[in-house]
């Protein structure tokens, strides 16, 4: 073969080459999506993200099936989605608790196993308050009351959380700083589920939950919300005062959002963002939001990726003030 044959052949392989590729992204997705939760069934992420996948579903018309890959607060499956390949068939959807990995572990003088970096943000679909809820057979009528009791008896309330430095974790901390360094156990457990059941069981008096999660439970009168994260009172709870109405300054909000694997090609996150957008502001995902309490908070990518840089310094700054904190 002479040279120009030669590359004449190279050029029409490599030609080849990148219309296999270009036509293998444009014909994106060609099969399932799995969506990975980090957090066992019944928590805030899976409630709002089963539904949305189901709503994906119908735009993309391929199968979005979502995943559980519960541990270590939400660190296995974010560390799972950090390393898998970045062809868009591998997503995360998780809490603002993924904004603090790294900051604990460069605490405790670990090397982070991932950054934020190691993520695409796609779109913010809820930001809700947490609320607190208590075991219904607790006297406390009042935010005060608890921390007056908290104070005067150190070490006797118990709560629980999603996981150590998780999502329903840091506000707990924070309120304990917040109402003078109040000294109370802690249970973690894996996921806002398990959380919820070891109040609703008397394992422990509190819980800081996401409203999705905790609403059901308050219209059933199973437990007792003593106050709101939020600035303003919530609208799914009008009769709950917040924290700062109270005298505590803690402020708080539980967001889910989706991530891709650093690395996704462009053509494919463009096609994510549309069909997220599209689903999300569904007729049938809004109506199961609203069943939940809860309100469509949407941002896209770029707003989304602004948000999460700002609300992740604010949360590794909490995470420093308060220090190495044990389980």
């Amino acid at each position: 073969m002479d040279r120009r044959s030669f590359l004449i052949g190279t050029t029409a392989s490599t030609s080849a080459l990148w219309a296999g590729r270009i036509g293998a992204q444009d014909a994106y997705p060609s099969r399932s999506i799995t969506v990975i939760n980090p957090f066992p069934p019944g928590g805030v992420s899976d409630t709002i993200t089963r539904p949305l996948d189901a709503a994906l579903e119908a735009v993309l018309k391929q199968p979005v099936v979502l995943e559980n890959r519960p541990g270590a607060a939400g660190a296995v499956g974010a560390q799972l989605v950090a390393t898998a390949k970045p062809d868009g068939y591998t997503l995360l959807t998780h809490l603002v608790s993924i904004s603090g990995f790294a900051a604990v572990d460069k605490l405790f003088g670990r090397q982070p196993k991932f950054t934020n970096d190691d993520f695409i943000p796609l779109a913010r679909i809820v930001a809700d308050p947490i609320v607190m809820i208590i075991n219904n057979d607790l006297p406390y009528k009042t935010l005060k009351e608890l921390v007056d009791d908290a104070k005067a008896n150190p070490n006797k309330l118990i709560f629980s959380s999603s996981g150590l430095y998780g999502a329903s974790h840091l506000p707990t901390a924070l309120l304990a700083k917040a109402a003078g360094n109040l000294e109370m156990r802690h249970l973690p457990t894996n996921g806002g589920g398990p959380a919820v059941t070891a109040v609703l069981g008397g394992n422990v008096n509190f819980f800081m939950s996401p409203t999705a999660i905790g609403l059901p439970h308050i219209k059933a009168g199973k437990v007792r919300p003593l106050a709101v994260s939020s600035a303003a009172r919530a609208k799914s709870l009008p009769d709950v005062p917040t924290f700062k109405e109270q005298g505590y300054d803690l402020e708080y909000y539980f967001w889910v959002g989706l991530f891709a694997p650093k690395g996704t090609p462009d053509p494919i996150i463009t096609k994510l963002r549309e069909a997220i957008n599209t689903a999300a502001h569904s007729r049938e995902f809004l109506g199961t939001l609203d069943k939940l309490g809860q309100e469509l908070a949407y941002m896209d990518q770029p707003e989304f990726a602004k948000f999460w840089a700002a609300d992740a310094k604010k949360i590794e700054d909490a995470i420093n003030s308060i220090g190495r904190v044990q389980g």
